[in-house]
């Protein structure tokens, strides 16, 4: 059965605006972020938003919520830097996690009905930047690093209450889970586990580089059982598998990062399913040169028919055909990390340079629509839908 792309949420930009200004959340006029475009949000309709997490131009972290046109809307403070943020329709909450290997994470409620909660994985744990809410808003699961015994765990939270409580974990199935995905229905997670060990006494080094076994595990979410795991081929067992994409048909798309020779040029691309074999998937030679071994984010577009791939430190954005699983095209784009689908066809990049860019298969360059000077926008970009006018 083909996965459909989620329609996009049609928010009001009066209600919407009227549960900012509740919260007393600081809009866009009092924003310490310059645009580009100088465009007033009052004359734009039918927008686009999205979130990430952001460096801010005074070296301060936080997490914004902003217009196709970079106007920002919402804006809170992070206690130190984040990664990915997700996002429930139900609850209009998003959940942005700390990065490898910090303990914080951070609740923010878009309606305004409750201020920002911070809350903490557990003592032996730490957060590996990601996580997901459950179909209907009351759960979340968060990749964990249980260190002391050299394995992942799946932390589960029940967060419809004020304050988040942790209620249990189950097993990841590898080492050093990164990414996850929730299937449409909610009964499975994918979780990448990018297979490298490491302890928070020894900061972010990488402790069994020549061991290491990534592997994605497809989970049963009622139960927490594993239902399959798909491994590489033992040659590329360095390639540590970390941020993953469904497509339109349901498969997986997952991007590595390879931890072996620097000269080596081994492929950074990966197909699977939960009856499917990890396939690794080729490109150009001289392309793969110049990436650094190292994919940053992975999406598909609203049609679900292309996938995107970021490699920040290559200054690329890659574009591949889900039918034929075949590369098709990249954009040059300096430190672009952050990708989303921006309508049926392209993607909406942002980047550490304080851009937002538009980018698809049928443009010739990636076009910058805004750029907001001394802000880095971090990894991942997380859609949230259109605001419409009324």
């Amino acid at each position: 059965m083909r996965l459909m792309a989620t329609k996009p949420l049609a928010l009001s930009r009066r209600q919407f605006l009227t549960g900012l200004a509740a919260s007393g959340v600081a809009l866009s006029a009092s924003s310490s972020l310059a645009f580009a475009n100088g465009l007033p949000f009052t004359e734009a309709a039918d927008l686009q938003l999205f979130t990430s997490a952001l460096r801010t131009p005074t070296g301060s972290y936080a997490l914004a919520v902003f217009s196709e046109d970079g106007e920002v809307l919402y804006q809170t403070a992070l206690p130190d830097r984040g990664h990915a943020i997700s996002f429930d329709r139900n609850s209009m909450r998003l959940l942005s996690f700390a990065r490898r290997p910090e303990t914080f994470a951070v609740l923010a409620d878009l309606t305004g009905a409750r201020e920002p909660v911070v809350f903490t994985s557990p003592e032996n744990r730490h957060f590996y930047g990601h996580g997901v809410f459950s179909p209907d808003g009351r759960l979340a699961y968060a990749p964990e690093n249980d260190f002391a015994n050299v394995r992942g765990v799946i932390g589960v939270y029940d967060v419809s209450g004020d304050q988040p409580k942790r209620i249990g974990e189950f097993e990841s199935y590898g080492v050093g889970p990164h990414d996850l995905l929730m299937s449409p229905d909610g009964s499975q997670l994918v979780v990448a586990n990018g297979g490298i060990e490491t302890h928070p006494d020894m900061g972010r080094e990488k402790l069994n580089l020549d061991t290491m076994k990534p592997t994605v595990a497809f989970i049963d979410t009622a139960t927490g059982d594993l239902l399959a795991k798909q491994a590489l081929a033992s040659d590329l067992h360095q390639l540590s598998l970390r941020h993953m994409s469904f497509d339109g048909n349901g498969d997986v798309w997952v991007g590595g990062q390879f931890q072996g020779a620097k000269d080596a040029t081994p492929p950074l691309m990966v197909h699977l399913g939960l009856d499917k074999a990890a396939t690794a998937l080729e490109m150009p030679l001289e392309l793969t040169k110049g990436l650094q071994n190292y994919v940053g984010s992975v999406e598909m577009n609203r049609s679900g028919d292309v996938i995107a791939a970021s490699c920040p430190r290559g200054g690329k954005i890659l574009y591949w055909d889900v039918a034929q699983r075949s590369f098709i095209g990249f954009h040059q784009v300096a430190d672009g990390c952050g990708v989303a689908p921006l309508d049926e066809e392209s993607f909406a990049i942002t980047d550490g340079n304080g851009a937002i860019s538009f980018g698809g298969t049928e443009d010739g360059v990636a076009q910058i629509i805004s750029q907001s000077a001394g802000v880095s926008w971090d990894n991942h970009l997380t859609p949230l839908g259109i605001l419409r006018e009324g």
